[in-house]
């Protein structure tokens, strides 16, 4: 199976007063993998490290930090990283899978997967987690195959992050990158750049390498998305921008009641493609958290650890952390 004929798969939501109904954050993704491969949930917890320690991620070394978050993740078995997660300190990120005009290096770098895990253990805020994946794709890149069987399936990745304050958005192009901010209201992330003119930061060499590229003319509004998506999308970005759209239309409808349980209503929804149930690629594992603006109140992560949610009546797993 070629890369192209891959299906676009994954879906993050998040949800900040005035649309939560209470004042929480929730924050909810999907992890669509191949149809075979396990993920399980599993939880490290917080540690120190000793001076010049070096961490092996799923392909390569990095440099350790002294001192590791505990973290609660849903991954892939095979791999180092996570699809997703979340951490102490009340940080959640998922990553998704993205293509742009930036050409993907076929070499070993660090996953979106890994880039989740590191920011995870490392950030003690949502804010804090972009500036750590950030310097990680300029010091390490991001690379390397996504499925553990031999034929290779690489792509780049956006992320939605977020604590008990804020939410961000965190689109890369090889060691590109930008990032928006948002402090109210619900939006959704699939396997498509998203941020157009509202850029909150940004690469410092984005619009130099996309004026030299001729992606930008340099006098027009810089639009991330317009600037650096594919001309001619394939029939899985189609599909991507489908289900973008269907998750916009979901949220948009319960505008300032959004909860845990919208979250997982959303997360079940097949109409839209959202939730896969067949095929090489399906939902593998599903996670909604709930972030109270009250700090001294535990943020509560409910998973299913299991495929298909439409098929649960409850969550597998409800961990307050």
């Amino acid at each position: 199976m070629s890369i192209l004929e891959y299906p676009n798969s994954c879906d993050c939501l998040v949800s900040l007063p005035p649309a939560s109904r209470s004042p929480v954050v929730v924050f909810a993704k999907n992890s669509d993998r191949p149809s075979l491969e396990v993920q399980e949930v599993v939880y490290y917890g917080a540690s120190a490290h000793p001076p010049g320690s070096k961490v092996m991620c799923t392909y390569i070394e990095v440099e350790q930090v002294p001192n590791t978050l505990a973290v609660l993740l849903s991954r892939p078995a095979w791999l180092w990283g996570a699809e997703m997660g979340a951490n102490e300190m009340g940080v959640c990120i998922g990553n998704e899978a993205v293509w742009t005009k930036e050409a993907i290096e076929e070499r070993d770098a660090l996953l979106g997967m890994d880039l989740v895990r590191l920011a995870l253990e490392r950030a003690h805020s949502a804010k804090a987690a972009v500036h750590i994946i950030a310097d990680l794709l300029g010091q390490y890149g991001q690379g390397g195959s996504c499925k553990e069987d031999p034929e290779p399936f690489m792509y780049h990745n956006t992320f939605l992050l977020c604590d008990r304050l804020e939410a961000y958005v965190l689109e890369s192009a090889g060691p590109y990158w930008a990032a928006e901010r948002m402090t109210e209201g619900a939006l959704n992330i699939s396997n498509q750049l998203s941020i157009g003119t509202s850029i909150w930061q940004e690469h410092p060499q984005l619009r130099s390498h996309a004026l030299a590229q001729g992606w930008w003319n340099g006098t027009e509004e810089f639009n991330f998305k317009v600037v650096y998506s594919l001309k001619t999308q394939p029939v899985r970005m189609e599909a991507a921008k489908a289900r973008y759209r269907a998750g916009q239309e979901l949220l948009q409808r319960q505008q300032g009641h959004i909860t845990a349980e919208t979250m997982m209503q959303i997360l079940r929804n097949k109409e839209s493609g959202i939730c896969m149930d067949s095929g090489g690629f399906r939902t593998t594992s599903s996670m909604v958290s709930v972030l109270p603006r009250c700090p001294h109140l535990p943020c509560v992560h409910l998973l299913t650890a299991t495929p298909d949610p439409s098929r649960l009546e409850t969550t597998d797993a409800t961990i307050e952390l």
